[in-house]
């Protein structure tokens, strides 16, 4: 990803906001869009911005195994596995 080449003023985005649409559909590269010189926001398609979502969302829940792991709440798979059989087994012989 270069963002050097899409770095543009507000008065592009203003100007050629269909083109951009257009370009962020096609390869997906978000612009900068800079304010008086500075870095203002970050423009990107809806498919990447869902994709960050998502990824943001599994980084958080790998965060939160890692505190649990880190915690000692875990439990042995076997354990849970065998558990889950005893339950289904008692199902079975209640219904």
């Amino acid at each position: 990803m270069s963002l050097s080449a899409h770095i543009k003023p507000i008065s592009y985005l203003k100007a050629n906001a269909a083109k951009i649409a257009e370009e962020l559909k096609q390869d997906g590269e978000a612009f900068v869009i800079t304010q008086n010189g500075e870095a203002a926001m970050v423009v990107q398609s809806v498919a990447e911005y869902e994709k960050t979502q998502e990824t943001l969302a599994l980084l958080k829940m790998v965060a939160q195994s890692e505190r649990s792991i880190e915690q000692g709440k875990v439990h042995d798979a076997k354990g849970v596995l065998g558990d889950l059989r005893d339950r289904l087994n008692a199902n079975k012989s209640n219904g």
